[in-house]
């Protein structure tokens, strides 16, 4: 079993159908995240001071779309994650996303926006590789010296359907080309520099 994304994990999303995509994802990805999860979930135990639990999408409410992405996430919630501040690792068909994501489903949203304006130097102080999305849906992101951060917060106070994610994308060509030691450090590192900003905006 490979314990790796390879480029044919990727490939998964040119599959046509419901079926045989999730059928690719259940056998390609999805035993890699659980292998990533059984790593990394003591890490951010230990860092965040709480107990973290694994959540690997299903993808369970589509009946005829097949999904152009998957992915796991770390919650303190045993059963769910989308209503609270939670952190992800997934594959759209050409990059890899490593998040701290605060989604729309997440009560309370303009509080913690407030204080993401309030602390946006904690934001800029990342690494210059990493990059910022308004929306969970959607392949591009931005690197955080190239966007307006805080036009984004304010529009992700203030709009319903509005969301913040930061944290890495690298793309698809590289991750296949990771042994699987490199790719769970990069995980280890990303969540490293964003623990701190889950934990000052909580």
């Amino acid at each position: 079993m490979t314990t790796h994304f390879t480029k044919e994990a990727f490939d998964t999303f040119q599959i046509d159908g419901l079926e045989k995509r999730m059928e690719a994802i259940r056998e390609r990805i999805q035993p890699v995240f659980k292998q990533i999860g059984q790593e990394v979930l003591p890490d951010l135990t230990v860092h965040l001071a709480e107990d973290i639990y694994v959540h690997i999408a299903q993808h369970a409410r589509r009946k005829v779309n097949p999904p152009n992405d998957t992915w796991m996430a770390f919650s303190p919630n045993k059963r769910g994650y989308k209503m609270l501040p939670h952190f992800q690792v997934g594959l759209f068909d050409d990059h890899l996303f490593i998040w701290l994501a605060y989604i729309y489903e997440l009560p309370n949203k303009s509080q913690y926006a407030t204080k993401l304006l309030q602390q946006q130097d904690i934001l800029h102080a990342l690494p210059s590789d990493f990059v910022i999305s308004y929306d969970h849906m959607k392949k591009d992101a931005q690197r955080i010296d190239e966007t307006s951060l805080e036009q984004g917060l304010v529009r992700f106070r203030d709009v319903k359907k509005a969301e913040f994610l930061v944290g890495r994308h690298v793309p698809a060509d590289q991750v296949s080309s990771m042994s699987h030691e490199e790719l769970v450090n990069l995980i280890r590192n990303t969540y490293e520099q964003l623990v701190p900003i889950y934990k000052k905006i909580q």
